[in-house]
């Protein structure tokens, strides 16, 4: 072999060893960006499922948010079963998260499980969220209806009032016609006198000689009062204000009251004179004498009346 030839194959075998080497690298350095392309992969799909998994929390987060607000007004439901079902719906989407959770820690392998995990929330949120869109529909629903139902108790209870005010005011004009009518019964009596006796019946102006003493009076037609017997009283307070007794007793206003004397007479609504007597049987003293006169439960009159001596 000559020099020539010597440098040729020595030429040969270095280019040989070249390509060698450049193909050893080729592979190497393709096997390196594989594993770098894998990893930016699976990197890139964690980083999706984080992403997926936050906005799907987020969501959830909102929906229980949106639940609690009207959760106060579950009194309005008929039945439980909507906050049931919420809270069923609820605890699922929450179990999925808790193990998205857990499985961030382990390693790629786990990626499709997640990602069925991530499909599984999505569909677990959409029927959250159809459960909550039903429960706030109702709840506003039954809410509508309890403010009508209070506006009709409200407009109730103010027409209550007014009856009740209706009532009051009849019951007040009944008791004042009432009132009225027994006042329109009560007799009305005139020109009443109070007079003194002597022992021959002749009329005495010393009050000490007197033996009897008189009242006289006019009854007016009254063609309210019911006709028939009428039993009048008389009292006669003496200037010391005594009562000159000796009559019979009678009611008034439901206490009992002595008399000095009384009589009983026939009324036929028309006009009727009343003459009442005392017989004198204590001594008397001049000065001013009270007159008061009583029929039917009603005192009629009172006067005052000045004897002398």
């Amino acid at each position: 072999m000559n020099k020539n030839q010597k440098k040729l194959l020595t030429a040969g075998i270095a280019v040989m060893a070249c390509f060698v080497a450049l193909i050893i690298w080729l592979i190497v350095a393709n096997s390196r960006n594989t594993a770098a392309v894998n990893k930016a992969e699976a990197r890139a799909d964690s980083l999706a499922i984080a992403n997926d998994q936050l906005v799907l929390t987020n969501e959830f987060n909102q929906l229980s948010a949106d639940f609690n607000q009207y959760e106060g007004q579950q009194i309005y439901l008929k039945n439980d079963s909507l906050v049931h079902k919420y809270n069923e719906a609820r605890m699922k989407v929450e179990g999925l998260i808790q193990e998205l959770n857990d499985e961030k820690s382990k390693n790629a392998k786990n990626m499709a499980a997640s990602r069925a995990k991530i499909k599984q929330l999505e569909g677990e949120i959409a029927t959250l969220k159809n459960i909550v869109r039903h429960y706030l529909e109702e709840i506003k629903r039954l809410g509508e209806e309890n403010e009508d139902l209070k506006q009709e108790i409200q407009q109730v209870q103010q027409k209550n009032e007014q009856l009740s005010s209706q009532y009051t005011a009849a019951t007040k004009s009944n008791a004042e016609l009432t009132q009225t009518v027994q006042l329109a019964k009560k007799l009305n009596i005139t020109g009443i006198s109070f007079q003194a006796y002597n022992k021959k019946g002749k009329t005495e102006k010393n009050i000490t000689k007197a033996r009897q003493l008189g009242v006289h009076f006019t009854v007016s037609p009254n063609n309210t009062t019911a006709p028939g017997m009428k039993d009048f009283y008389i009292r006669i307070l003496s200037p010391e204000g005594t009562l000159l007794g000796g009559g019979p007793s009678f009611q008034l206003d439901g206490s009992t009251i002595s008399s000095t004397s009384h009589r009983k007479v026939e009324y036929a609504n028309e006009e009727l004179s009343v003459a009442v007597y005392w017989d004198v049987n204590t001594t008397l003293t001049p000065g001013d004498y009270t007159v008061e006169v009583f029929c039917d439960g009603y005192r009629l009159a009172s006067r005052h009346f000045t004897m002398k001596k």
